[in-house]
């Protein structure tokens, strides 16, 4: 009983906190302090707001990008097929600690319905702004997340890697969502040079919350490449909603908006659904569902053609059949259909059955309206993953048996969105400011690269939200909009 309180109290921690793709290539997989592994790590899900180019770039705000994953761990990126992460809000909750036994098919550790929604939330929590509250996924329902990517540099140094030579390869649409989510890669993608490439998972939220965006890193390695034909150098995206034919053809860089320095897209006004306008990895900034296949391009115009070719590592790691699923939808009107995805491991995947999330209840819902980027000061504070209102909450307790991690299933979903006048309102913003404290193990020797699964301690984590006020002004678009803020205060490290 008691370990079942201790569980369920950490997964309520889960409430506010963000997203994150974890696999053991990622950089700060066992957190951001040297010598310590916390099993409970979500270091890498802080979102990005008015940031210096050197904080926002590959999460270097809180020194993710100091923690390199261990020698000889690499995302696999088999030419031709697909790879598969685990998308959740915390470490704890996927199968890459504690033995995956507080693993669900969702990033939060917990069960919900399939048609999960605004409309259908089964007792989960409603977030500030109207949206799913748990796991924080800053949508309504499936059919309005926003899509996520992977670029791709053939740079096996960070430092190396620039926004001219990262080029996005695959991209999700209508996710985050599921914990287990696959992205296809193109079939002629080149071998890496010896010592790996540098990949990047990012994500735009589109409304529900602040306007921030999403990047971490990973070492990466493809694999099967049959191919030598160098990636194109990326070009910005752009807006492209009402005319697919002005969208960027070809290579294209990841989308940087919202921050003090270096964005290269801005949008105003709304979207063809009566939303403000938000970048997404997605039809409306020219982005087509799953591998990139128009990234190529000649010698002349590559972004960085390998200079030592890899052959495939036999240590590189990859997820097991058991968690292959993908998360994916079909959906109708301006997003075209999306089938389901099955891990490199397993042969194939059947069609999912399509399952309706209604979405004529959530036309009205109310979407942030985004100010310029100029109007809000940079923060480069941790953003805790803490809940409102919690005062102490206990970490994920270690196993005292092995327990196999949580399976999950191909989903299918359909919704069609409905276009609406925006209605006429006021505008409400609240803002939340909070605070974490976590406390590592009193010993912690565990190498970076040992089995999370062997330890027999884990982090103390505990969240105490400080303060919220909210307020209202008109706007003068009329248009309602309701705006929740997750500003950090600071987290601090201590050590008994």
């Amino acid at each position: 009983m008691t370990l079942k309180l201790l569980v369920l109290s950490s997964l309520a921690l889960l409430t506010n906190a963000h997203m994150a793709a974890y696999h053991k290539a990622m950089y700060c997989f066992n957190g951001t302090v040297a010598g310590q592994v916390n099993y409970n790590n979500d270091d890498p899900v802080s979102p990005l707001w008015m940031l210096q180019k050197n904080d926002y770039w590959f999460h270097h705000f809180n020194g993710c990008d100091e923690f390199p994953p261990a020698p000889g761990d690499f995302l696999e990126l088999p030419a031709g097929s697909s790879f598969t992460v685990e998308v959740a809000a915390n470490r704890g909750v996927t199968s890459l600690s504690f033995n995956g036994q507080f693993a669900t098919e969702w990033g939060d550790g917990q069960n919900h319905p399939e048609d999960y929604s605004i409309t259908n939330l089964a007792g989960a929590p409603l977030s500030g702004s109207d949206c799913i509250g748990s796991p924080n996924m800053h949508t309504q329902n499936q059919s309005m997340a926003a899509g996520t990517a992977f670029a791709i540099s053939y740079q096996s140094e960070l430092s190396e890697v620039t926004i001219d030579n990262l080029v996005v390869f695959t991209v999700r649409y209508n996710t985050p969502w599921k914990r287990i989510t696959s992205y296809d890669v193109p079939k002629d993608m080149p071998a890496c040079p010896a010592d790996g490439c540098t990949c990047a998972w990012v994500w735009i939220p589109d409304g529900c919350g602040e306007p921030n965006i999403y990047m971490q890193g990973f070492k990466c390695m493809v694999t099967g490449a049959t191919s030598t034909t160098p990636l194109a150098t990326p070009k910005p995206p752009v807006w492209c909603e009402e005319d697919q034919s002005t969208c960027t053809q070809g290579a294209k860089q990841i989308l940087i908006w919202n921050q003090a320095e270096g964005n290269n897209i801005e949008v105003s006004g709304f979207d063809l659904s009566g939303n403000a306008k938000s970048p997404a990895y997605n039809s409306k900034c020219g982005f087509k569902d799953g591998a990139q296949n128009d990234i190529f391009g000649t010698s002349s115009s590559a972004a960085a053609p390998p200079a030592a070719i890899a052959s495939s590592p036999s240590s590189a790691t990859s997820l097991s059949s058991s968690a292959s699923a993908s998360s994916s939808s079909a959906v109708a009107s301006s997003s075209p259909a999306v089938s389901s995805y099955s891990s490199p491991s397993s042969p194939a995947s059947s069609p999912a059955s399509s399952s309706k999330i209604s979405s004529s209840a959530v036309a009205s819902s109310a979407v942030s309206s985004y100010p310029s980027p100029s109007s809000s000061p940079a923060s480069s504070s941790k953003i805790s993953s803490s809940a409102a209102g919690s005062s102490a909450v206990s970490s994920y307790p270690s196993p005292s048996s092995p327990s196999s991690s949580a399976s999950s299933s191909t989903i299918s979903s359909s919704a069609v969105a409905s276009a609406a006048s925006p209605p006429s309102c006021e505008t409400s913003t609240s803002t939340m400011f909070i605070t974490s404290t976590v406390q590592p193990p009193a010993a912690a020797t565990t190498p970076r690269s040992s089995d999370p699964a062997t330890s027999q301690s884990a982090n103390n984590l505990v969240a105490t939200a400080i303060s919220s006020s909210s307020s209202v002004t008109p706007t003068g678009h009329k248009t309602c909009r309701k705006r929740m803020v997750h500003k950090p205060v600071r987290r601090r490290f201590l050590f008994k």
